[in-house]
């Protein structure tokens, strides 16, 4: 069980507002080291990304949720988090997302947008690749995955194994056919993933590693009385990320 234990929370309503600031922090840090770029998806179709720089390998290859964004607080928060350990992490937009969009667009689409930055990472800087992704995002890693898309890994934060209150609409079909190592986490109070499917679906998929933060829900945010604020999450989930991808070498 992944506990943590420590200093005030920062929860509720006033969230967002420390998960700003640490973001803030840590952008300032690591700005020099970021760039835009442009990935293109076919029929003259683009999306934007961002590219922070690293020198060791493998390199990240980081999507979004459904909800927001590639420099949503949390994504972004992983995003740097990864890359201050040294590894390049690439995030992107979803052509949806792009467009102002609000509802995401079909599967097959998604994954068409998501194999063009696999692409461009493995284009422009190696061959090297951890899919990672958030909620939605790591959804759609994982089906790139199920396909044969190549990779060294998968990592899935907050992975919505159903919708919430619909325990029979499993999303855990397609990753018996993964044949690379994965890293799943998921909160304790996750309405995407509740326990006991998780234990049942997730735990026993061959290469997996489940990590369940106790008292975190779907976007990390945990109870005001833990005294645990969304910034040791983050923190916490990183280190344990990066002790799997240098683990994926031993």
């Amino acid at each position: 069980m992944f506990r943590l234990v420590d200093r005030r929370a920062v929860g509720g309503e006033h969230a967002h507002d420390g998960r700003w600031a640490l973001l803030q922090a840590v952008v300032r840090r690591y700005a020099r080291f970021m760039h835009e770029i442009v990935i293109g998806c076919g029929d003259d179709r683009t999306v934007t990304g961002r590219l922070v720089e690293g020198d060791r390998l493998p390199a990240v290859l980081l999507a979004h949720g459904a909800g927001a964004g590639q420099d949503h607080p949390l994504v972004a928060l992983l995003r740097d988090g990864l890359a201050s350990h040294g590894y390049p992490v690439v995030t992107f937009e979803y052509s949806y997302m792009a467009k102002g969009h609000r509802r995401p667009d079909r599967p097959p689409v998604l994954m068409s947008v998501h194999r063009a930055a696999l692409d461009w990472v493995r284009t422009h800087l190696t061959e090297r690749v951890i899919l990672a992704g958030r909620s939605m995002g790591g959804r759609i890693a994982s089906m790139l995955a199920a396909e044969g898309d190549a990779a060294e890994g998968l990592i899935c934060y907050s992975y919505p194994l159903h919708p919430p209150g619909r325990y029979d609409a499993i999303r855990a079909e397609h990753l018996w056919r993964v044949q690379m190592p994965m890293l799943f986490f998921v909160g304790g109070r996750d309405g995407f993933a509740r326990k006991d499917l998780v234990d049942a679906y997730l735990r026993p998929l061959p290469g997996a590693t489940v990590e369940v933060i106790d008292g975190a829900d779907h976007a990390l945010r945990m109870l005001k009385r833990s005294g645990v604020t969304t910034e040791q999450v983050i923190e916490r989930i990183v280190e344990v990320s990066v002790d799997w991808i240098e683990g994926l070498d031993a």
